[in-house]
Order: C-alpha cells, then structure tokens, then sequence
C-alpha cells in the first residue's frame, strides 16, 4: 500500500517480464567423446570459485552449453546456494571449457533463479551463472 500526498491510499500493481531463452541442441567433441548439449540463446557472466549465491555476478560473457539438468526442492536449492564450495559427488568430473563455451550443469528448483554449474572436473561448483 502506498499513500499519495494527500494521505489517499491505493495499490502499487507490480508489473512482470517473461524472457524466452532458446535451447539449441548441439553435438560437440570434448577430450575425443561426443556429448550431447543444449546451448542457451544467451551468454551468461560467470564468477569463480563463489562461496554462496551473494558472490554470483562474474566478468565477461560464455556461451552456456547445458549437459544435464538436476532439479532440487527450494530448500536442496537454498543450501546449494550457501555452500557452493562444498564437494558434490552429483557434480564430479563434469564440466570444461570448450573454447566455445562452458559445458554446464543447470540447476533448478521452483520459485529459484537458474544456476549454470561448470566444476571443471572438480566435484564443487567452480565457475557459476545465474540466470534470474
């Protein structure tokens, strides 16, 4: 509720956006394999090494290359989100560098942003996007 000088009420309607993002299926060769991916319309900023969602904001922009996808509860995606330095056997040996993008784990979870998750074939979330 807001109030107007003259102390008369009325209501504040909040205003939504919807953003399409394209999903390109690719198929790419990453250290002599082929793997299939889907790579967002959209570069995305990564930062490194974030302790917690806070920390998420990055430099420069990567083409987002999606492996899988894992779906968490909103609390499973909460506490992902406070310990991003935590080792994760779900995250192990995944991810790379392409030299066209980075190979990623997108995260979801409802009512949560999208994090794109490039370990770096470590087991924690070494390099992170958001999308949202």
């Amino acid at each position: 509720m807001v109030k107007n000088a003259n102390t008369e009420s009325f209501e504040v309607a909040m205003k939504t956006m919807t953003i399409t993002i394209e999903r390109t299926p690719r198929t790419l060769k990453f250290a002599g394999v082929e793997i299939n991916v889907e790579e967002l319309s959209v570069e995305l900023p990564f930062a490194r090494k974030p302790c917690s969602l806070e920390e998420v904001g990055g430099y420069g922009n990567y083409k987002v290359l999606v492996t899988e996808t894992k779906e968490m509860t909103p609390e499973e995606f909460d506490s992902f989100g406070r310990t991003l330095l935590k080792s994760r056997d779900w995250l192990a040996g995944k991810g790379g560098g392409t030299g066209d993008g980075f190979l990623c784990v997108e995260i979801t979870a409802p009512g949560r942003p999208y994090l794109y998750v490039n370990p770096e074939g470590g087991d924690y979330a070494r390099y992170v996007a958001r999308l949202g």
